[in-house]
Parts: C-alpha cells; structure tokens; sequence
C-alpha cells in the first residue's frame, strides 16, 4: 500500500502537507462536504462509512492535502491495480479548495499519486478531466500526462 502512517509526511512543501489517510475523522468528513460539491453536482459527500470502506480498501487510498493548521484543502482517490498485463494506477477525484486554487495543491497531490504509483510497481497511472476544467487539464500536460488516443464508455447501472 505504499507510505502509510496518519502523521507520516509525503511530501511538504509551501507550507502543505500530503499524506495517506489513515482514519476517518471529523475534519475529514467535514472537508468532503466543502470539497465534493466543488468537483460535482450530481454526487453527495461520502460518508464516515463510505470514508472508511475506502480506507480500508487494499487498492485505495485517499490522500489529502493539509495546510500548517491541520485544514484540509485537498484530496484525491489514487487507485492500484493487477491486471493481466501489469500493475496499473488510476486517480480519480482530484479537488483543491476554491480558496487554495493556484498555490500548487494539485501538482503535490498528482505527483506524490505518481510517486506512490511508482513504488507499487505501476506501469501506468491514468486520470480522466472534463474539457471544461481548463487548469486541471493544462496541470496534468505540465506534469507529463499526455492525452490518449482512446474512447472512454460508461454504463449507467439504476
């Protein structure tokens, strides 16, 4: 699972730490519902449960960005798989606070993801962005992300 420990520090850097979640608690409760309906209106904040079926999930890990008072200003789901023909990494839900955009949040999030991807033995490490989020997208070309020639499908379950 890579770096784990709830005080262990990742990477710190402008006064941000990044580091694995290790326990659901009420700050991080409380951030995803300042956080998620920044990144989506159609999904609800997960809660403490939901929180701790990630935590404890052997492919997922959520890591968060915290500034020097303990407050959350970011998070994101990192992924890694086996499949037949590798390890592969997978982010999913990147988001920063709206007030903390711009300060390089994202980018230590991303890259401690390819870090801890890395370690793990990944070949690969995939995200998806809508066009529409212009920074993100122009974030993940400057980190070395390229966009690939693919189709991605959904299949709606009700």
């Amino acid at each position: 699972r890579g770096l784990v420990g709830s005080e262990m520090c990742i990477r710190d850097s402008f006064m941000t730490t990044i580091r694995i979640a290790t326990e659901v608690t009420k700050s991080l409760e409380e951030a995803y519902k300042v956080l998620i309906p920044q990144l989506s209106t159609s999904s609800n904040p997960p809660n403490a449960e939901q929180l701790q079926n990630i935590i404890d999930s052997d492919s997922a890990q959520i890591l968060i960005a915290e500034d020097e008072h303990g407050e959350i200003l970011g998070t994101m789901t990192l992924i890694i798989f086996q499949i037949p023909t590798g390890v592969r990494a997978w982010i999913e839900d990147v988001v920063v606070d709206t007030n903390a955009r711009g300060a390089g949040i994202g980018k230590q999030l991303n890259l401690t993801a390819i870090d801890l991807a890395k370690q793990a033995g990944a070949k690969t490490v995939d995200l998806t962005s809508r066009p529409s989020r212009k920074a993100a997208n122009q974030l993940y070309k400057n980190i070395g992300f390229v966009k690939r020639d693919t189709n991605v499908y959904r299949f709606i379950i009700e």
